[in-house]
């Protein structure tokens, strides 16, 4: 029997698939320190936790397939915080910010149709697209630029009558990439010449440092039919096992069939939807401390990569990511190296090799990204891991 060819074709996490060979020198006792994957560690809200707890129903049923209004409502308020308004029904409560980019790809998309991704990308915007059947077109930027986007003429070259929306995370993921306004405004002007949707997936936003600003795209005026945003509770709230995300839209038939797509599949987590409530009504002051902990943890990664001869690196403005490019000609094999034949003390670290963060083949396979999501103590000794083990490499090639 055969499987399906959508389903031959869907690649393996490259965050996850290497995870194996982590448990493997685990069980050699060797601690690994994980920053290939974006896992927080900062302590999930005790609010989360407290409103489940007094949750009083007898019976966990269903919530509305939308989402549970007093979440709805709590995420209006999110949004109003930074003047920007929704009404209830341009809100739908879904499964992790992964659903609501599924389901923005189900209902915009046919088979066949083309959206453009600046790469690098959030790899498993891969997998999103290879489920509906719709292509990757890649709006290619480099490190040397930070990771922006090139002139409105590079991007309009890559759209055909199959384009259907430009879908980018901002801040980004894998760089840290904070797009500036200007930016914005230009894909604004592109997707309003080209009748295009906008897909901005903001789930780092308020993630950012040395005083930059996100811009949701929700701020920009003259677009409420074009643009999409995509929404979650993951890692500004540390809570990515609760799986609560949801899309927004002023396009208000778009939402009506978005809604036929949470019918389908019933509904969200009723306890998590609970507990989500709690944390969007958290004020800013919290968000703030959360994003001075990161920029520190930022900071010492910068630091220490410095002091490492022969690598690049752009400092990210936002998110908890960082690509660099090795002095290697393939990062992949170096990573696995690292959890095959490195230890240093007993220790060695786990990075995602960023070949897979690119639809273009021919870049990326010289980078890893770092994720830098362990408290500052764990951060730090994984560094000087890191930068034992590149080195050590190195001296190897050059010996073989």
């Amino acid at each position: 029997m055969n499987l399906s060819k959508r389903i031959n074709e869907m690649q393996a996490s490259p965050i996850r698939k290497l995870v194996p060979l982590a448990i493997e020198a685990k069980a050699r006792g060797i601690k690994v320190y994980h920053l290939n994957i974006g896992q927080p560690d900062i302590k999930t809200p005790q609010v989360f936790f407290d409103a489940i707890k007094n949750h009083k129903d007898k019976v966990v049923g269903y919530a509305l397939s939308p989402g549970d209004p007093n979440l709805i409502q709590a995420i209006r308020r999110f949004f109003e915080r930074d003047g920007i308004h929704f009404d209830s029904d341009e809100i739908v409560i879904t499964n992790g910010g992964s659903e609501a980019i599924m389901f923005a790809m189900q209902a915009i998309c046919d088979p066949g149709d083309e959206v453009l991704i600046p790469e690098p990308f959030y790899t498993n915007y891969n997998s999103f697209l290879k489920e509906t059947g719709v292509k990757i077109v890649p709006i290619t930027t480099m490190a040397t630029n930070g990771f922006h986007l090139p002139s409105s003429n590079e991007i309009e070259s890559l759209i055909t009558p199959k384009t259907k929306a430009i879908l980018f995370s901002n801040p980004g993921n894998p760089t840290g990439t904070v797009l500036t306004w200007d930016e914005l405004e230009r894909l604004k002007e592109v997707a309003l010449k080209y009748d295009l949707f906008l897909i901005s997936d903001e789930v780092y936003r308020k993630l950012v440092f040395d005083h930059e600003i996100t811009h949701s795209l929700g701020s920009l005026k003259g677009i409420d039919n074009n643009a999409i945003i995509i929404e979650s509770v993951s890692k500004r709230y540390s809570t990515c096992g609760a799986r609560i995300g949801s899309i927004q839209s002023k396009n208000k038939e778009l939402m009506h069939q978005v809604v036929k797509l949470a019918q389908a599949r019933l509904s969200v987590s009723t306890l998590d939807q609970i507990g989500a409530t709690a944390l969007y009504d958290l004020d800013d002051s919290y968000i703030d401390s959360i994003r001075m902990e990161y920029e520190k943890r930022r900071d010492i990664v910068i630091s220490e990569l410095s002091q490492i001869p022969n690598i690049k690196f752009e400092t990210p403005k936002g998110a908890f990511y960082i690509i660099i490019t090795l002095p290697v000609n393939d990062a992949e094999n170096f990573v696995k190296w690292m959890l095959t034949d490195f230890e240093l003390n007993k220790e060695t670290v786990m990075l995602a090799p960023a070949e897979d963060f690119y639809a273009n083949k021919n870049l990326g396979k010289r980078q890893v990204r770092i994720a830098y999501v362990l408290e500052s103590t764990q951060l730090k000794k994984a560094m000087i891991v890191f930068k034992e083990g590149i080195q050590k490499y190195i001296q190897k090639r050059k010996n073989d």
